[in-house]
């Protein structure tokens, strides 16, 4: 069985760096595992990393045979979600912060991160501004203890959006990070580590 591994998954920025300052304020009796995303924000391009199901593959392949917490964040969401329905008995949990993967958010009121998003990221695949993903019909199969984070001043992720995922997951408890962005999992670490920190003891 061994200890059971984090592993964090980032949005579509890519970068492993974004869960750097949250994996380092959690336990060293944890494993921790922080992916990239190949092609995506200013990451190296790698052949075949070229849709939302290589990237699936790619989070699946660095599960561990026992025990899994998966944390993501925004379009991260996506693969936790994917994890959980294909790996049941290898995710034990998940942490989703400001996570926009697997429900349609502009219905919730959601900003449209592409243009910003290119601007930042010129170099990024082509195709990530065009994948789509609704696992809306089946995020009530998911059993795994869930906790959500979302913050109230986010406009990628609205509130709105994590009110919606408590709803579907039928496990889970939604924790509201008062004035927080999208990006409060890396600028607001040492506010929620105590919350991830509490979540994966239990």
């Amino acid at each position: 069985m061994g200890m059971t591994q984090l592993l964090f998954l980032p949005g579509a920025g890519g970068s492993a760096e974004f869960w750097q300052p949250l994996a380092d304020l959690l336990p060293d009796t944890h494993a921790k595992t922080r992916l990239n995303w190949p092609g995506l924000g200013h990451e190296k391009h790698r052949p075949g990393f070229d849709s939302l199901e290589a990237l699936t593959a790619h989070a699946a392949a660095h599960l561990h045979d026992g025990s899994n917490v998966v944390v993501a964040q925004s379009m991260g969401g996506i693969f936790a979600l994917r994890l959980a329905l294909l790996y049941p008995q290898k995710v034990r949990r998940l942490v989703l912060t400001a996570a926009s993967g697997g429900i349609d958010v502009m219905r919730f009121g959601a900003s449209d991160w592409r243009p910003a998003y290119r601007a930042e990221y010129p170099q990024a695949a082509a195709w990530i501004t065009e994948a789509r993903a609704d696992h809306t019909a089946e995020i009530a199969s998911i059993a795994q203890p869930s906790l959500l984070l979302w913050g109230d001043a986010d406009t990628v992720s609205p509130l709105a959006v994590g009110r919606h995922l408590a709803r579907l997951l039928r496990n889970s408890r939604l924790q509201v990070i008062a004035g927080g962005t999208h990006s409060f999992a890396q600028d607001r670490a040492a506010e929620i580590a105590p919350l991830v920190r509490d979540f994966i003891a239990a």
